[in-house]
């Protein structure tokens, strides 16, 4: 993963188009436009058969040109929902996987406070640059931010007493490599939330979760959530 670049993606590109003719196609829709909604709909299904398939040949980082996105309603990713399903306890030692501009980083490491440390690793410094910001302006001073790849973790064995990621694991390159890492990192009753939605050319299925996660080690415990927008809570199999 290129740690500098701000290069829009060509899925991200579909994606703006996905949601672009979606739109349309509703307004059309309800103004009774039948052959217009039809057309609107048919190239809003293409764009987002074609961001899919673009996301899985070139899995990459969310560039930071477009993280102003980030900042839209999270709906069942609400950082409220996360917290019900992670469990933050004061004190807790946590780690986020691309924690972007730290939507979901801020709330989660105040609710660590006031012993506990939120670690957050990012590929691209940009995002951190504006998580650390943000941070300073709300006054949550717990958050130890640090640039790396998620395949190969700068932590030592068994540090967390939990992990999080929304919507990035898809953006990894070796899924498999990351969730070995992450097992790695947890303590023995170490806890894993995973969060992903549909909409997002990167989205993973549960299935398919669930089965890398198997293979790294981990073990599925629940769903938050659909099958489309959901967050799943993992634990080491030992």
């Amino acid at each position: 993963m290129d740690a500098t670049s701000s290069r829009i993606r060509p899925h991200d590109w579909a994606f703006f188009v996905e949601i672009g003719a979606g739109i349309l196609a509703l307004v059309a829709l309800f103004r009774g436009k039948l052959t217009w909604t039809l057309g609107w709909a048919a190239l809003a299904v293409a764009a987002g058969v074609a961001a899919r398939r673009w996301s899985l040949r070139n899995r990459s980082p969310m560039p930071h040109g477009i993280s102003w996105t980030l900042f839209l309603p999270r709906g069942p990713h609400s950082p409220r929902n996360l917290q019900r399903i992670l469990q933050p306890r004061p004190g807790e030692r946590m780690l986020e996987i691309g924690p972007g501009i730290g939507i979901h980083a801020l709330p989660i490491a105040s609710a660590l406070r006031p012993h506990g440390v939120l670690h957050v690793l990012d590929v691209q410094q940009a995002m951190l640059d504006d998580l650390e910001r943000r941070a300073a302006r709300a006054g949550v001073t717990n958050i130890a931010a640090r640039q790396g790849d998620a395949h190969v973790l700068p932590y030592a064995d068994q540090t967390f007493d939990a992990a999080y990621l929304v919507t990035v694991l898809g953006e990894i390159p070796d899924e498999l490599a990351a969730l070995r890492e992450l097992r790695r990192v947890l303590k023995p009753a170490g806890r894993l939330v995973v969060g992903e939605f549909f909409l997002d050319p990167d989205f993973l299925r549960l299935p398919v979760l669930k089965q890398r996660a198997s293979e790294a080690g981990l073990v599925f415990e629940r769903r938050a959530g659909s099958p489309a927008v959901y967050f799943a809570a993992f634990r080491r199999a030992d």
